[in-house]
């Protein structure tokens, strides 16, 4: 099929409103084995990020620890917290002095025995808007979540902020588009993804930049199909909490276009407040001149709801 005829990215006509500039900002840091010295050294760079012009930041996945789901073990439960609680309300003290909205990614404890993977959402007056339970749960070696995590209960949601219409997802909800265009049908600008994804160091000579590269492409294909920004917030760092070979992970937090093109990339073993810039305009205009929404034959899709064809 031809190609649409459409103009490049930097020259996509924007509404009459002109732009809409946003300054985006992903926390990438290393992780130790103390969860109060990781929340303290977050709600820092948290800080430091909006001193220096970010106005909707976003932490990676699971800060407040190393990334326990290596195994399988009851103790790490203990790691859990209850949502709103003591460190939803730092980073809404922050959110307020500062005038930034946040996006914070905790380990829940909804109930005795009931934990999800969660991510609080707080407005630039400090007021607390919600939270996304993380819907699809891995378990792949040393990435045991099932173990840990009920899936969400509350679907594809986006907020209304100060700055912009965000949806979140978190980390393997990043691989399936269903998820991303769902978010993006709530009227999501932005899709933030709250991660913890790295190698495992026996394969990393063989697999690593095939994995990598599949991980950034997917995300990328989500801006596109959805005309909307992605950033992935990533850590860095191995980690062995349990021994063994451990994680390495990649880092490498980026923030994607409208059509695709890598807008910033952090380093790979480096901690780095990414700061980027965006023009939420360009959703508008991009939606306009790519309308897969529009073309978007959902009487034919009814099949996407099973599990298989046979």
């Amino acid at each position: 099929m031809p190609s649409p005829k459409i103009p490049a990215t930097n020259s996509l006509p924007v509404p009459r409103s002109g732009s809409r500039i946003v300054r985006l900002g992903l926390i990438q840091t290393a992780v130790g084995p103390d969860p109060a010295k990781n929340l303290k050294c977050t709600l820092s760079a948290v800080e430091q990020a909006a001193r220096d012009g970010a106005q909707i930041i976003c932490t990676q996945e699971l800060f407040r620890s190393q990334y326990f789901c290596q195994n399988e073990d009851h103790k790490w439960f203990a790691l859990a917290e209850s949502i709103p609680g003591p460190s939803t309300d730092a980073f809404q003290r922050i959110a307020r002095k500062h005038g930034v909205v946040l996006i914070a990614s905790l380990f829940e404890k909804r109930a005795a025995g009931l934990y999800h993977n969660t991510a609080a959402i707080i407005d630039a007056d400090g007021s607390f808007l919600g939270i996304y339970r993380k819907m699809h749960i891995p378990d792949d070696p040393l990435f045991y979540e099932k173990f840990y995590f009920t899936p969400g209960d509350l679907g594809f949601k986006a907020w209304e902020t100060r700055f912009a219409r965000i949806g979140v997802l978190i980390c393997w909800d990043q691989w399936f588009p269903e998820a991303a265009r769902l978010t993006a049908m709530r009227g999501a600008e932005i899709i933030f993804y709250p991660t913890a994804i790295g190698w495992h160091p026996s394969e990393k000579a063989e697999y690593g930049t095939h994995q990598h590269l599949a991980w950034e492409t997917i995300q990328r294909s989500h801006a596109v199909a959805n005309g909307c920004y992605v950033a992935a917030v990533n850590r860095i760092g191995l980690e062995r909490p349990i021994g063994g070979d451990g994680l390495e992970f990649w880092g490498q937090s980026f923030v994607a276009g409208t059509s695709g093109e890598i807008l910033d990339k952090a380093p790979i073993n480096q901690e780095k407040n990414l700061i980027v810039p965006v023009d939420l305009a360009k959703v508008d205009g991009t939606r306009t001149h790519w309308p897969f929404l529009r073309d978007r034959r959902i009487d034919a899709y009814g099949d996407l709801t099973r599990r298989f064809i046979d």
